[in-house]
């Protein structure tokens, strides 16, 4: 994926959150709560959404990057796995924030 589909990607998500986050104002009292709930649903799925998209991405990269170096020296396959890990570990972040925002 490109610079620029994840550039538009990014700016249609952020296009449908600013459309959306306006039909919550008039809200009667009774109908609040579930509005809130949607929101953080919605929210969440932005969040992880976005956290998974970057995981992907730069595991992409990095698992490239990866091979080539196993390839040229195999005694550097135990770090590689590090910082696999750590790429990975974005994903994981995403998952946290979802459960923060929940409240669960």
């Amino acid at each position: 994926m490109s610079y620029r589909s994840l550039a538009l990607v990014m700016g249609a998500v952020t296009a449908m959150m600013v459309l959306t986050a306006g039909g919550g104002a008039f809200a009667q009292e009774e109908q609040a709560a579930k509005t809130v709930v949607g929101e953080q649903m919605l929210g969440a799925a932005i969040a992880f959404g976005l956290a998974a998209l970057g995981a992907g991405l730069g595991l992409g990269y990095v698992g490239a990057a990866a091979l080539a170096a196993i390839s040229e020296n195999p005694k550097i396959q135990s770090r590689v796995f590090i910082f696999i890990g750590m790429v990975e570990s974005i994903a994981i972040y995403g998952l946290v924030v979802v459960f923060i925002i929940l409240g669960q």
